[in-house]
């Protein structure tokens, strides 16, 4: 059992917090045993369990424990004291895993025909961004495209927010002329989130292959998605409002696509 604060992995995992240790080091934390779970059932590669039974509040933990050892993964007990410092979570549960950062190479995202794309573009905030993956999990995506991400994806909040569905989802990070010209070549039809556009989002063709487009939280998309030919549209504002946060749009323009591709799907068995 680990009980040392000083113990060299310890300070490692504590040091996984910052992203240029992240980078550097090509590993990243996932905590929590929901989070955990879901990206053993994903199939997702861990390194390293580190476990506290005193914080473990139910016997969940216990069940993904033996599962890890049963695929060969070092499970390493610490104590309550080394397990808090090693959290970032205010509460943790006493399960967190180390995992080596997987390449999201835009030349080597598949997805089908006909696919519901997002792109988030120039994210800051990590709770936005894990939110706009969890959006997109729950709306069925095919798969998410950061573009200039200002975030990294294997934040510690990314994950989190996520509440770890990032772990099942097709993602690729790239610059954002990379993923225009990856649109482009697809075909694909791109409507980009704009409080000024003329059309509202619900008269917007979200069927076939589309990729909705959500920029930055205080300046939203620039003028290279704006006025690269792409449909422009809004999501009207009934209050004093005159937008919505960047997870909230993302969540409902992808539901608006659900929406359509159900209609369609039901009018054309």
């Amino acid at each position: 059992m680990l009980t040392s604060l000083g113990n060299s992995r310890v300070k490692d995992v504590v040091k996984l917090r910052n992203r240029r240790h992240r980078d550097r080091e090509g590993r990243f934390v996932i905590e929590g045993r929901r989070e955990v779970a879901r990206a053993i059932d994903a199939g997702f590669d861990v390194a390293t369990v580190y476990y506290c039974e005193a914080l473990h509040a139910d016997r969940g933990a216990d069940a993904l424990l033996k599962r890890f050892a049963a695929a060969g993964v070092s499970c390493q007990a610490t104590s309550r004291p080394v397990f808090e410092k090693m959290s970032y979570r205010q509460h943790p549960d006493g399960l967190l895993a180390v995992a080596p950062t997987p390449p999201l190479e835009l030349a080597d995202l598949a997805v089908p025909a006909n696919a519901l794309l997002l792109v988030v573009a120039a994210i800051e905030k990590p709770g936005n961004l894990g939110a706009m993956l969890r959006a997109a999990d729950a709306s069925g995506a095919d798969a998410v495209l950061v573009a200039d991400p200002a975030t990294d994806v294997f934040n510690p909040n990314v994950v989190r927010a996520s509440v770890g569905t990032l772990f099942g989802l097709p993602l690729a990070v790239a610059s954002a002329p990379a993923v225009r010209a990856w649109l482009n070549a697809r075909g694909t039809c791109v409507v980009a989130a704009s409080p000024g556009a003329e059309t509202p989002y619900t008269a917007a063709n979200l069927c076939g292959e589309v990729a909705i487009v959500v920029g930055s939280e205080h300046d939203g998309l620039d003028s290279e998605w704006l006025d690269a030919g792409y449909e422009n549209a809004r999501i009207p504002m009934a209050g004093h409002a005159d937008s919505m946060n960047a997870a909230m749009t993302a969540a409902v323009l992808l539901f608006e696509a659900r929406r359509q591709r159900s209609t369609v799907a039901m009018r054309d068995p």
